[in-house]
């Protein structure tokens, strides 16, 4: 249980192998987390995953769980499995794919698998993940989702729209829930250095898994429903969402 002071005693991630969801399991305060669970795909990072985590913190049991975002029909029996196990304090759903426009403008159908991940897993971890806690009468929901979904631009706005599908939906699932006891953090960070960005040209404001936990955690400690990370993209953002479309269009090719 969360006490008075945001120490959660059980963390789930969604997506057990995520860079910036392992940095958030690690800077959510740790004083009294008992459990933290890793849901993924098996494979030799997760296991690695579990090793790592588990040996930064000390007295805390870290396991995992086989989790497909793209399994929608099995997630309800994961999230209720792992709730068998102890109440849950903190879902993390942070997975996704990035993709490829240009193989997407060039076959379209290579789209599908993108959407799939990203919105239809996303979106069925987290009404789940709602609906469990909702069930247990208290919890919080951090979702990952990205800047990229805040004005879709040509050189990825597959990408984007599935982030502003998942972003949408949270935002509405977190007033939904506002007399249930449970709460939904909205992160939207941007350019991150991880290995899905990895080769990519560098996009300004650039960031790291480590700031954008940073950024995520003290949010969600003081009980905010969106967070931007680096903070600076709020207002570069907001000022981006008011451009003249052929001059957004310009923009954002650079």
């Amino acid at each position: 249980m969360i006490n008075a002071v945001k120490q959660p005693q059980s963390v789930v991630l969604l997506g057990g192998t995520s860079e910036i969801g392992l940095a958030i399991v690690r800077a959510l305060p740790t004083a009294r987390l008992q459990r933290v669970v890793l849901a993924g795909r098996p494979s030799e990072r997760l296991a690695a995953a579990v090793d790592e985590l588990a040996a930064g913190l000390a007295g805390v049991d870290v396991s995992s769980v086989e989790f497909d975002a793209d399994r929608p029909d099995t997630h309800a029996e994961v999230l209720d499995s792992i709730a068998a196990g102890g109440d849950i304090d903190v879902i993390i759903v942070a997975f996704g794919v990035l993709g490829d426009q240009e193989e997407i403008n060039a076959e379209p159908a290579a789209a599908l698998p993108l959407i799939q991940t990203n919105y239809v897993g996303g979106a069925s971890a987290l009404l789940q993940s709602a609906d469990l806690l909702r069930r247990q009468g208290r919890g919080s929901i951090i979702v990952l989702s990205s800047v990229a979904g805040d004005r879709a631009r040509a050189s990825n706005f597959v990408y984007g729209s599935t982030k502003a599908g998942l972003d949408a939906l949270a935002q509405g699932l977190s007033d939904s829930l506002v007399d249930a006891g449970v709460s939904v953090l909205v992160v939207r960070p941007g350019f991150v250095h991880t290995r899905m960005t990895e080769g990519l040209t560098e996009a300004p404001f650039a960031t790291t898994a480590e700031a954008v936990a940073a950024d995520t955690a003290k949010a969600w400690a003081a009980g905010k429903h969106v967070v931007y990370s680096p903070p600076v993209l709020r207002a570069v953002m907001g000022a981006m969402k008011a451009l003249p479309r052929p001059v957004f269009r310009k923009v954002s090719a650079r």
